[in-house]
């Protein structure tokens, strides 16, 4: 049976443009949507309607700031050898915290290796996302519990797989009416975005109208390339080619990443089909703990950005409107707590067993599968002679 097409969305691309004034590339942050400054004053009271939850802020703040001191201790803890590898994600707070927020429970998340902050808030454990660092698993999570899928260490892959996922949500509430309204978020870096898989996802969703955001994290560095290299036009350009609206937003900017990524999930909820988001952030730390960015960026660069914290705007708001000493004294201590018992947590993993490497090659039991396992089993046997090695 053919797959059904369906009616592509109403898009003004002159509109689009107009309505944003993205800014001068590749290194200007002014002209792009923005409510909250650097110096914690509010700049924009709301985006086509969606306003500034400025309400929330305290607990998007607790949210940004546990996630840091988690990333902070992850680092430590490869640093020490327990974990292989890492993949910090200091300085794009803002940008995960504020996406996740912004996500109803029916929706699906498909991240990247980076995402730890939009994992938390929608419910993964934190030890959770170690065990793939630790490597005791090749998962970690059962995405069906929070709808986040498992972490794709495959650049760029887990966009095509956001867009098959939308267009079958979309042909399940087409055949029942009473399924809720979903969408998929689909977040990729500026490095990704120069991959074809990432065009590919964008043409399926344009042409299917699928129910699809695609959320750039532009840190400015695809390991040490800079942004500027892949492309000659701000990266939220790149959706009108397809069809669909592009929005530059202020990636240090919690609330206004909020409310941008509210108007394009609610927009492709229902039926206005895709958008891309490219949120301007600054990885302020190293791509992976295998890298020494020293080697391919300046100090003076990454010293441009530290006025620009995430977490530091939204502290000079909370104090300016009243909330006291105590809020973050609590929250520090909320803070070296979860250190600690993610310390203790990732101390005690061990590897499961060879014989749990087979049992999940399928699904279900495959004869070919058993019989390797009991040659094995027979191996290891050989090497046990009354306790003893033979």
């Amino acid at each position: 049976m053919a797959t059904p097409r369906l009616p592509a969305a109403e898009f003004d691309a002159e509109e689009q443009l107009d309505a944003h004034h993205l800014p001068e590339f590749p290194r200007d942050p002014s002209g792009m949507v923005q409510m909250l400054t650097p110096e914690g004053e509010l700049s924009g009271s709301d985006f086509r309607g969606y306003a500034a939850a400025e309400e929330e802020l305290p607990a998007l703040y607790r949210d940004m700031y546990l996630i840091r001191r988690f990333d902070q201790e992850s680092t430590a803890l490869q640093r020490q050898g327990e974990l292989a590898l890492w993949v910090p994600m200091r300085g794009q707070e803002a940008a995960q915290i504020g996406s996740a927020r912004a996500m109803l429970a029916q929706d699906y998340a498909f991240p990247t290796y980076r995402e730890h902050g939009v994992a938390v808030a929608r419910g993964v454990a934190p030890a959770d996302l170690l065990k793939l660092f630790r490597g005791v698993t090749n998962g970690g999570w059962n995405p069906k519990d929070s709808n986040f899928h498992l972490y794709t260490l495959v650049l760029a892959a887990q966009c095509l797989h956001a867009v098959g996922y939308a267009m079958g949500m979309q042909r399940d509430q087409l055949a029942e009416q009473s399924l809720p309204k979903a969408a998929t978020m689909a977040y990729f870096g500026d490095g990704a975005s120069s991959e074809g898989d990432v065009h590919e996802a964008m043409v399926f969703a344009a042409s299917f109208n699928a129910p699809a955001v695609f959320f750039c994290q532009n840190n400015h560095w695809a390991i040490s390339v800079p942004t500027e290299v892949q492309s000659r036009v701000p990266l939220a350009h790149r959706a009108h080619g397809y069809g669909f609206p592009g929005i530059r937003v202020d990636g240090n900017d919690v609330l206004a990443v909020q409310a941008v990524t509210r108007w394009a999930l609610d927009r492709a909820r229902n039926g206005g089909g895709p958008v891309l988001i490219e949120a301007f952030t600054y990885r302020m730390s190293a791509h992976t703990t295998a890298d020494d960015p020293t080697k391919y960026r300046l100090a003076a660069e990454e010293e441009q950005w530290v006025s620009r914290d995430p977490l530091t705007r939204v502290e000079h708001r909370l104090r300016a409107t009243g909330t006291g000493d105590d809020f973050f004294r609590q929250l520090e201590e909320e803070s070296v707590q979860l250190a600690a018992d993610l310390r203790a947590s990732v101390l005690s993993m061990e590897a499961p067993g060879l014989e749990h490497r087979f049992a999940t090659a399928y699904a279900e039991a495959h004869p070919l599968i058993q019989e390797e396992l009991q040659a094995w089993r027979d191996y290891e046997a050989g090497f046990d002679v009354e306790g003893g090695a033979r």
